[in-house]
């Protein structure tokens, strides 16, 4: 064989190896950030299923106080019922679910404000229970959410850079969205009990 047949080929052994490479390197970026996306559906749904033992032992002790509880159910409902599937992780898709469980945190926050004027609740054990679990719950919704944005942009990078952006074209890999702050969240939140 002559050197330049050779080289050709070795050329395009090592082409073909990166290939397989960048492409299981793709693969594995893109099944961390649906990992992590589930990660971040499992906590909301963790707050969601919290959500009805936290109504039920409140209303024990705040009867008159209905519409805080209606509204905490129909947000929970509500939330519970947008799903995300990550393959159409629309921009719209993810404000949409954002959306849904910014509603259900404000109605939470309806529910601790309660909370706050009925001093005997305070006392009740499975109140502050079910209340450091939500807090807990809030946590790790940010946090997983916090690491999903992480994956997300270890995968888009993957996915932008030469030459695997090359690769992610022909294949079908395309950029994800992140998790974004609601609109107005940077303000900080008006607390009042009138």
């Amino acid at each position: 064989m002559k050197k330049g047949s050779i080289a050709i080929i070795a050329i395009v052994a090592i082409a073909v190896l990166y290939g397989i490479s960048a492409y299981n390197g793709m693969v594995s970026d893109q099944e961390s950030a649906t990992t992590a996306l589930a990660n971040v559906q499992s906590a909301y749904q963790r707050r969601a299923d919290l959500i009805p033992n936290l109504v039920e032992t409140v209303k024990g002790y705040a009867k008159h106080e209905e519409e805080t509880f209606k509204g905490v159910v129909e947000a929970r409902a509500k939330a519970t019922q947008i799903t995300l599937d990550p393959t159409n992780l629309t921009p719209e898709k993810l404000q949409e679910f954002q959306k849904a469980q910014g509603e259900l945190g404000s109605a939470l926050g309806k529910l601790i404000a309660v909370q706050e004027n009925y001093p005997e609740l305070k006392a009740n054990e499975n109140f502050k229970d079910l209340q450091v679990q939500l807090e807990g719950t809030e946590n790790r919704i940010n946090e997983a959410r916090n690491k999903y944005n992480q994956v997300v942009q270890t995968y888009n990078t993957s996915i932008r850079s030469f030459p695997k952006n090359l690769f992610a074209g022909m294949f079908g890999f395309d950029k994800m969205n992140k998790f974004e702050a609601e609109a107005g969240a940077q303000s900080a939140p008006k607390v009042s009990f009138d």
